[in-house]
């Protein structure tokens, strides 16, 4: 049952229905009498009690008990007119007055049974009809966790309820519900084991008693929603509280060892290098001095990807799409992050590529991340190989390193900040390179995917538009 046939037909005032129910029971009566004339007519006889009696039931059950004992009293007139002697108001012999008053009283009590049983009838259906209405509120109330919407909705169904209209106010002690209380409303308050929402307030025709408990029932159903929607805010607000913590415990972690080791390098190089440097041979001291070169650019790449995560997450990081040559690029990029380590790097390209459409230097820091992933978990198992080559209308490069891989389940999650797998935990690292990378392919226009080389390791495959496309 929905909002909207909570009442059917047209409504009238309540004057004027009480004014038909009366005109019925007399019309009621009316016809029982022309039935009772006309049969008998047809048939002599002046046994007419049950055709009268018939008639206050009707009356009775179906318009009420005043009407019915209106009927009652216009049938004992009826009565007294078409029985013997008939067409004449007389009482005639004693054995008429008695059935006369045996009919007064059969008609009497009559009409209280039939009205007893019309009224529990009218409130069984009232009921019946409260019931599905908060059913289908409870139901609704239930699919909701916006505690404004359950307002609104709540204001909607009482005003239905009451035949009128409906406020559901945030302060339950606000001088505007007090005003309105004077002014034919009634108020109640939104609350759940001892907590206020608010109050809610309807104004409207007169109600039965089952209406004001249908009222009550759906004000405590719309204080529980919304209990429970403020349960389900807090909850969530919590949850994301504790991740948002743990996200930070885990950046802090990385953050501290990450900066520490390359900043322990450099300070232990530099002070060898103040101290002891008369006593240091020339090779000695340029090794120290590369030592402090490449720890200074690893804490560089390291900050940089911090700064660059913060933009992307910020909505900041400066998006250029022009045309650039990408293998140029990957060869750039290579040359910065190999410096002679172990395993080589193995760069192929295909001939006659057009320019790819992108920021060339935030390709090289996506490319960068990849290459330093795959230099860091390859270990000695053998070179990586790039291949930089067309896709379709695409430009593709393709790094492919020989490591152990990664498990097919974690290769979309490899690219959520600060995931590592089980096999990455012996290594360095915060887990925010290849979610980097993704933040800058995706901002350039282009993707990054991850998958099983064909003879083991891990594929990352980075593609970008043309530049004429």
């Amino acid at each position: 049952m929905s909002v909207e046939n909570w009442r059917t037909g047209p409504a009238l005032p309540p004057q004027l229905r009480t004014l038909l129910r009366y005109a019925g029971a007399v019309a009621i009566v009316a016809a029982a009498s022309l039935l009772a004339d006309t049969f008998s007519r047809l048939t002599g006889t002046s046994r007419l009690t049950s055709i009268f009696l018939s008639s206050v039931l009707l009356a009775a059950f179906y318009l009420g008990v005043g009407p019915g004992y209106l009927a009652a009293a216009t049938a004992l007139v009826a009565h007294l007119y078409l029985v013997d002697p008939p067409y004449k108001f007389s009482l005639g012999s004693i054995d008429e007055m008695n059935a006369l008053l045996l009919f007064t009283a059969a008609s009497l009590l009559t009409c209280l049974l039939a009205g007893r049983v019309r009224e529990e009838r009218r409130v069984t259906q009232a009921r019946s009809r409260a019931n599905a209405f908060l059913l289908e509120a409870t139901r609704e109330f239930s699919a909701m966790s916006d505690e404004a919407l359950i307002r609104q909705r709540l204001a909607e169904r009482l005003g239905v309820l009451a035949s009128g209209e409906a406020v559901v106010e945030d302060d339950a002690d606000g001088q505007e519900a007090a005003a309105r209380r004077a002014d034919g409303w009634t108020f109640r308050a939104l609350g759940v084991g001892g907590q206020t929402f608010g109050a809610a307030g309807w104004r409207g025709a007169a109600r039965s008693r089952e209406d004001e408990a249908a009222l009550d029932l759906l004000t405590d159903t719309g204080a529980a929603a919304i209990a429970r929607a403020r349960l389900a805010a807090a909850k969530t607000e919590a949850e994301t509280r504790a991740r948002t913590e743990d996200l930070r415990n885990a950046l802090l972690s990385s953050v501290s060892h990450d900066l520490r080791t390359p900043l322990a390098t450099i300070l232990g190089s530099a002070s060898s290098l103040r101290r002891f440097a008369e006593t240091f041979d020339l090779e000695t001291r340029r090794d120290l001095a590369a030592t402090i070169e490449e720890e200074a650019a690893r804490l560089d790449a390291f900050v940089s990807n911090l700064l660059q995560m913060t933009r992307l997450e910020a909505g900041a990081a400066p998006f250029r799409r022009f045309g650039f040559s990408l293998s140029e690029a990957v060869r750039a990029t290579v040359a910065r992050r190999v410096r002679g380590q172990a395993p080589a790097v193995d760069v192929q390209v295909e001939p006659s590529l057009p320019e790819a459409s992108g920021d060339p230097a935030l390709f090289e820091q996506a490319l960068g991340n990849v290459v330093d992933n795959a230099l860091r978990y390859a270990g000695a198992a053998g070179p990586v190989r790039i291949h930089v080559g067309r896709r379709g209308d695409r430009l593709c490069v393709t790094v492919q390193d020989q490591g152990a891989g990664v498990d097919e389940p974690d290769l979309e999650r490899i690219f959520e900040k600060f995931f590592r797998t089980s096999s990455a935990e012996k290594q360095s690292g915060t887990g925010l390179g290849l979610a980097i990378s993704r933040g800058l392919m995706e901002g350039m226009g282009g993707t990054v995917r991850a998958a099983r080389g064909e003879r083991g390791g891990l594929r990352v495959d980075l593609e970008l538009p043309t530049a004429a496309a």
